[in-house]
């Protein structure tokens, strides 16, 4: 089976080397050449909960050989359409485009690009760490639900297939709409809230302040939710994300990831999509709105930040 992964970030990274081990013929692209030089000359290595080692994973910043059946898309949300286009170029009408990523519109802007035959979307709980270039920390397991499931034996079941050799605890959904909004809240509930404060996400309920900003930012996600009549795959939001935060304790969440590296972050896609789904609906967040316009002001201010004296 052959994939194209898109995008030498932690998430692809942690694909690209489980699938190259398990014997799938993997390619990673990358948009820079120095980068793809370097990881393709040293590998990809991965430390963490999967153990230590090095994956010799070809890597491209230009054409793709062979005809890859499924293609990863593991790039940041703001580079969702570019990454597309990109792709669209570069693979056959036959190959099947996937999207695990974080937040809203993903699925719908890769339809779009490719229809709606031809894309599966979903989410994953495996947790990854970029520590360098094509070096990452495999810092915890988790569950990936692939969508929509099809006919048996078509590709979302022969993608189910691969990652499960791969490692990766996976089972497809016919309608991931609700796990995917699942995730969501999950993600408006800490990854905000550790970009701003840099705290882990096992200390945000912890403390009075985050907790409380937390549980009305679920809350205002959740009737948003409730309001376009998706079903959540948990019955308690909040506490579901307490859950995940105390699971999740020493976890450095991806927002604060891109804080500390200075980094556009995903916000617009995560607490910001809220916002936009709530005025579309009517149903008020502020809570998600100040996170949005805090995070974005915090982005796009980092050469302004005064030092420790």
């Amino acid at each position: 089976m052959q994939f194209l992964v898109v995008g030498p970030g932690a998430m692809g990274c942690l694909f690209a080397a489980r699938l190259k081990e398990a014997g799938s013929d993997v390619t990673l692209l990358d948009y820079r050449p120095e980068r793809a030089q370097v990881i393709a000359r040293e590998g990809v290595h991965v430390e963490g909960v999967s153990g230590e080692y090095t994956a010799r994973v070809p890597v491209t910043a230009g054409a793709v050989n062979g005809r890859p059946e499924f293609v990863l898309i593991c790039v940041k949300s703001n580079q969702t359409e570019a990454a597309g286009r990109a792709v669209a170029d570069l693979v056959d009408r036959a190959a099947v485009v996937v999207t695990l990523q974080n937040g809203l519109g993903h699925v719908e802007t890769l339809r779009t690009l490719f229809g709606p035959d031809r894309v599966l979307g979903g989410v994953t709980s495996e947790g990854a760490t970029l520590l360098d270039t094509g070096r990452i920390r495999h810092a915890g397991r988790g569950e990936t639900i692939l969508g929509p499931q099809g006919e048996p034996g078509g590709p979302a079941e022969r993608l189910a297939e691969a990652f499960n050799r791969a490692g990766f605890s996976t089972r497809c959904l016919e309608d991931v709409t609700g796990v995917i909004w699942g995730k969501l809240i999950v993600n408006v509930g800490i990854n905000a809230l550790t970009a701003l404060t840099r705290l882990r996400n096992g200390r945000l309920p912890e403390v009075q302040g985050t907790r409380r900003v937390m549980a009305r930012a679920v809350a205002e996600a959740a009737a948003v939710a409730e309001a376009k009549g998706v079903a959540l795959p948990y019955p308690d939001p909040f506490g579901r994300v307490l859950e995940v935060c105390r699971g999740t304790a020493e976890n450095v969440a991806s927002m604060l990831q891109d804080v500390l590296k200075e980094r556009l972050t995903e916000v617009d896609f995560i607490n910001g999509a809220i916002v936009r789904e709530g005025e579309a609906l009517g149903v008020p967040t502020p809570a998600n709105e100040v996170l949005t316009g805090l995070v974005q002001a915090l982005q796009e201010t980092y050469a302004e930040r005064l030092a420790t004296p």
